[in-house]
């Protein structure tokens, strides 16, 4: 039987999907706290979930070792949209579609209200296309999250690795290849990246090149320590009960 395999349905996920085999797996789109749920519920195998989600149940779940979703600097993907200096910003409605975008916010802005996004609040924070929608047809002025976490911190903000329950290894190492493969040739191939995914979602091709230069994909060292440092401000944020550590999945290599 194929793995089950989510796919967070935004632009993002074009770079490690562009080249993967349709038969190879199962895919299972959704937003992602949809993907985050159905991982934990065990509806998929192996999932892109938000960051925060693996730290709150990181005894139940793994990592793969090389993948993750992240940025040094903007995303352009997450923004906050206020006409109010951050500062004096006191409430702030969010999409019910990301997990760690959330948390982030009361990382960088402290005690704020959250309410959801049909609720008046002094700003609105939008993710995935409808942000990037929102800064074409929004003249509000928008404050990029990936950008105020690095001038916070230094590092790189990681918004979603790659999970699976503890126990399962059949196919993963097979399914982290096939992502990196992609991604490589995704790479060797950005206007013919750009073009596919302005098919697929709508962008235009240039502006979807520009988007897909500033993601990253793999998950280094820099990007763990930006990790570990975003737990431990949700930890004293409240967000988290504890600091979790990073569980990889151990691959099986032949010698």
């Amino acid at each position: 039987m194929a793995l089950r395999l989510g796919r967070i349905s935004y632009a993002n996920m074009a770079p490690v999907f562009y080249d993967l085999d349709p038969d190879a797996f199962e895919q299972v789109a959704g937003v992602p706290t949809d993907l985050n749920r159905k991982l934990l519920d065990g509806e998929i195998d192996v999932a892109p979930i938000s960051s925060i989600e693996y730290a709150r149940n990181a005894e139940r779940l793994r990592l793969l070792p090389q993948l993750c979703v992240s940025t040094e600097g903007a995303v352009d993907s997450i923004q906050l949209i206020t006409k109010k200096p951050l500062e004096q910003v006191r409430s702030v409605a969010v999409t019910p579609e990301s997990a760690t975008s959330v948390v982030l916010i009361r990382v960088l802005l402290g005690d704020v209200e959250l309410v959801s996004l049909e609720q008046p609040a002094d700003a609105r924070m939008l993710i995935g296309d409808a942000a990037l929608r929102s800064a074409f047809e929004d003249p509000t002025p928008h404050h990029d999250l990936g950008r105020l976490w690095q001038e916070r911190t230094g590092l790189p903000m990681v918004y979603a690795v790659w999970a699976c329950r503890d126990g399962l290894a059949d196919g993963l190492e097979e399914v982290e290849r096939a992502h990196l493969r992609s991604l490589a040739i995704a790479r060797a191939e950005p206007e013919s990246l750009a073009r596919r995914a302005s098919a697929d979602y709508g962008w235009p091709a240039g502006f979807l090149a520009r988007y897909f230069e500033k993601l990253r994909y793999h998950f280094g060292p820099r990007e763990r320590q930006g990790l570990h440092r975003f737990f431990e401000l949700a930890h004293l944020a409240g967000e988290l009960d504890q600091v979790p550590d990073l569980r990889f999945v151990e691959f099986q290599r032949v010698a």
